[in-house]
C-alpha cells in the first residue's frame, strides 16, 4: 500500500484558502485532484434483513464503506452494479464532486426521487469514507470541524397506527429509563388513508406524555397521514402536550398544504424524508414553509448533497434535524454530520432499537450511548472498522464470487452461488 502525506494535505489545506459552499474546500479539492488514487471495485450488498451496504475498493488498498436506504435495497444494489460501477472504475475516489456529478447526471433519468439518489448515497458516504482513511482524519473535521463531542439523539418509536395507546406507551417509557431524554411517536401511516384513527392517534400520545413525564421531550410524526383540516386540529391540540416536533402531518406532495398548517399552527413543522436533493429541499423551502428540515444521508443523494441542503438550512434560517434510522453506517455518517452542521443541541434520530441490532458485530467499533448522547467517531473517516468475524449470512452478493473475489478485508467464504441472491455465509 502506497502512502499518501497527510503533511502536504495540510500544508496545502494552509496555502489555499478553504470555505466552498458544500462539497471540499478549495484546499481539499486541489489536493486530492494531485492524488493517484483510482477506484478498482465497486461492491454492493444486500443484507439479511434489507439493507444494502456498498465496498468501494481502491488500488492503494483503501476501501471506503457505505449505505443506501433500505426502502429499494435490492434495486439499488443491482443498479450500482449494472449502471454506477462502470461510471466510477479508475476515477479518482478523492475527487468527490466529479464523482457525484458524473454518477447523478449521467443517471438522472432512472429518476431523481427514490433509487437513484439513495443508492448514489451509498457511493458518496464511502468515498468520504475513503478520504477520511487517506488523511487519517474523521469526517467531522473534513466537514469543517464538529461544534459538540457528542450529539443527543431521541428514541424513534414506530407503529403507532397498528399499536395501541398503552403499547407505545410502555415503550416510550423504557426509552426514558435506557436515558433518552426525548421520543418520537411514529405513526407510519402514509398518505393513502387519511385521517384513520385521529382520537386514538391523541390518545396515544396522551399516554406517551403520561409515561415519559414532563422532562423528556416528545416529537410526533404522522408519516403524511392527515387530511389539511385534521392536521392543523391536531397540530393545536397537542400543543398542550409539549410536542416540539410536529413532522409530515400531510401527504409528502402537497406544499401548499404544509404552508397552511405552518401558518395555523404554533408547533415546529418538520418535513424533508421525501426530498432527495437540494432543489426539492429548495421548493420545500420556498413553497412549504416547514420549519425543521430533515435530509436522510442514505436517501439525499450522501454526504456531498447533505452538505449543500445544510448550507440552504443556514441560509433559510430553518432548523436542522435528519431522519435517520439506519443503525450502523447511517448513524455513523449522520452523527458526523449533525456535529458539524446543526447548530443547536436538538435531539437527532435513533431508531428505538438501533444500538441492539446485530448489525453492530459486524464492525469492532461500538457507538457510545450515555445519558441519551451518542458519542461522535474520531477514527478516520466514518470512524467504523469491519470485523474479522461476520454473523453467518449477514451478506448476499449481487454478483457471484468468481466475478467480485472476496479480498482479505471481507473474509467471509464463498460459495457457488445457485441465484444472485444466496446468501454468502
Amino acid at each position: 500500500m502506497h502512502q499518501l502525506s497527510r503533511q502536504a494535505f495540510l500544508q496545502s489545506a494552509v496555502a489555499v484558502a478553504a470555505g466552498a459552499a458544500g462539497g471540499l474546500t478549495p484546499a481539499l479539492a486541489a489536493w486530492a485532484a494531485d492524488q493517484t488514487l483510482r477506484v478498482t471495485a465497486l461492491e454492493p450488498y444486500v443484507l439479511q434483513g434489507g439493507r444494502c451496504f456498498v465496498l468501494v475498493r481502491t488500488d492503494a488498498g483503501i476501501t471506503g464503506l457505505g449505505e443506501a436506504s433500505p426502502m429499494n435495497s435490492v434495486a439499488a444494489a443491482k443498479l450500482i452494479e449494472t449502471a454506477f460501477a462502470p461510471l466510477l472504475k479508475d476515477m479518482n475516489p478523492l475527487d468527490i464532486e466529479r464523482c457525484w456529478e458524473k454518477l447523478y447526471y449521467r443517471t438522472y433519468k432512472q429518476g431523481v426521487m427514490g433509487l437513484q439518489p439513495e443508492a448514489l448515497a451509498a457511493i458518496d458516504i464511502a468515498l468520504w469514507d475513503i478520504l477520511g482513511k487517506v488523511t487519517e482524519m474523521p469526517l467531522h473535521q473534513l466537514l469543517g470541524g464538529k461544534r459538540r463531542d457528542s450529539v443527543r439523539v431521541y428514541a424513534s418509536i414506530g407503529g403507532g397506527a397498528h399499536a395501541t395507546p398503552a403499547e407505545m406507551a410502555k415503550r416510550a417509557e423504557q426509552a426514558a429509563v435506557e436515558g433518552f431524554t426525548a421520543v418520537k411517536v411514529r405513526m407510519d401511516y402514509g398518505p393513502v388513508t387519511p385521517d384513520a384513527d385521529v382520537e386514538k392517534d391523541l390518545e396515544m400520545l396522551r399516554e406517551v406524555r403520561k409515561a415519559i413525564g414532563p422532562e423528556v421531550e416528545l416529537k410526533y410524526d404522522v408519516n403524511n397521514g392527515y387530511s389539511v383540516p385534521t392536521a392543523i386540529r391536531v397540530g393545536k391540540m397537542i400543543e398542550e402536550l409539549g410536542v416540539v416536533h410536529y413532522e409530515e402531518p400531510v401527504a409528502q406532495t402537497d406544499y401548499a398544504g404544509y404552508a397552511q398548517v405552518v401558518e395555523a399552527v404554533d408547533v415546529p413543522v418538520a418535513a424533508g424524508e421525501h426530498e432527495y436533493t437540494r432543489w426539492q429541499f429548495r421548493d420545500l423551502i420556498d413553497q412549504a414553509h416547514v420549519d425543521i428540515l430533515q435530509p436522510d444521508l442514505v436517501k439525499c443523494a450522501g454526504i456531498s448533497e447533505a452538505v449543500k441542503i445544510a448550507t440552504l438550512a443556514s441560509t433559510h434560517h430553518k432548523l436542522l434535524c435528519p431522519h435517520q434510522t439506519q443503525p450502523t453506517i447511517g448513524t455513523a455518517a449522520n452523527l458526523h454530520f449533525t456535529s458539524v452542521f446543526v447548530q443547536n443541541d436538538m435531539a437527532q434520530e435513533l431508531a428505538e432499537n438501533a444500538l441492539k441490532s446485530p448489525l453492530h458485530e459486524m464492525f469492532t467499533t461500538r457507538f457510545e450511548f450515555s445519558g441519551g448522547r451518542l458519542t461522535v467517531p474520531n477514527g478516520p473517516g466514518l470512524g467504523l472498522e469491519l470485523g474479522r468475524a461476520y454473523p453467518r449470512g449477514c451478506f448476499r452478493s449481487m454478483a457471484t464470487p468468481a466475478a467480485r473475489p472476496i479480498s482479505p478485508i471481507r473474509p467471509i467464504r464463498p460459495i457457488t452461488p445457485r441465484s444472485p441472491l444466496d446468501i454468502l455465509s
